[in-house]
């Protein structure tokens, strides 16, 4: 297809030059170190860490698995995410979400150092996001952008509707698309006549969680779809929230799942790990 936006190949490439840098830094003494806590034994955020972990190898970064049981209280999280903050070894640090029910979340993302929060989710970094001064961004938004730039979409004046609300994917994609002269529409679960808004969008973004959520009668024409979703149908196949077969006859490009942004994330994660540890060389 080739209307196909291959998240893959442009990881993969993203991954010689970035393993060019790990080899640098080490030559220079310092090893890059990603840290990354997983609590509990969800199996989709078990695969999640192990394609963290096996990105993290092929690169050269050093990675560190911190596997807590379901039943480990938020005292004892934060006791771990703290040896991590003064561990001056460690670059990355990344508690895999969701937690279970009686943690709280944003005290324990508020409990990671900022400088050392990957995933970009601390008031901090999300601060200086809306203030057109990101640091540390969230890797799935910023995954995504690159794969525009790797195609050569200019954003000015482009017309982006993101399904999704989320401070991981909806909140940081639209201030990074604003950074760049988009005119942004965030919409969601409670949005009204979303067929309409979705129909008016140059790019659409979906991260509802839903499979075959996006239509073939929701795009415009030759739209960009790009699908975040990661679902099972009902024969336990990875799917997105697109219909992939309808919608990639009428986009002009389209991500697929899996191969599209899922790796996207990965690389992204894997370059703010380096460009943390440089700042260490530095």
């Amino acid at each position: 297809m080739n209307n196909l936006i291959d998240g893959k190949a442009i990881a993969n490439e993203l991954a010689v030059s970035l393993r060019q840098s790990v080899a640098e830094l080490k030559r220079s003494g310092v090893q890059p170190k990603l840290a990354v806590i997983l609590v509990g034994d969800n199996s989709a955020s078990a695969i999640y860490v192990r394609n963290k972990g096996r990105r993290a190898e092929e690169l050269g970064i050093s990675f560190r698995l911190i596997h807590l049981p379901a039943t480990v209280n938020e005292a004892e999280l934060l006791r771990n995410i703290e040896q991590l903050n003064q561990d001056s070894g460690v670059d990355g640090i990344l508690v895999q979400l969701p937690l279970p029910a009686a943690i709280n979340e944003e005290t324990v993302i508020n409990a990671i150092a900022p400088e050392k929060d990957v995933d970009g989710f601390s008031p901090v970094n999300f601060g200086h996001l809306w203030q057109n001064n990101p640091a540390i961004i969230p890797s799935t938004a910023g995954g995504i952008m690159t794969l525009l730039k790797a195609k050569n979409i200019d954003l000015t004046g482009q017309n982006v509707v993101i399904i999704n609300r989320s401070n991981i994917v909806g909140r940081p994609l639209a201030a990074l698309m604003l950074q760049q002269d988009a005119t942004v529409t965030i919409a969601h679960s409670k949005t009204k006549n979303l067929p309409e808004l979705t129909r008016t969008a140059d790019i659409l973004v979906s991260a509802t969680g839903r499979a075959a959520f996006v239509t073939k009668d929701m795009v415009h024409p030759g739209a960009i779809v790009i699908d975040v979703g990661m679902n099972r149908d009902e024969a336990g196949k990875l799917v997105g929230d697109v219909d992939f077969a309808a919608v990639s006859k009428k986009a002009g490009l389209i991500t697929p799942v899996p191969g599209g942004v899922g790796p996207m994330t990965v690389i992204t994660l894997m370059q703010q790990v380096v460009e943390i540890a440089k700042k260490r060389k530095d």
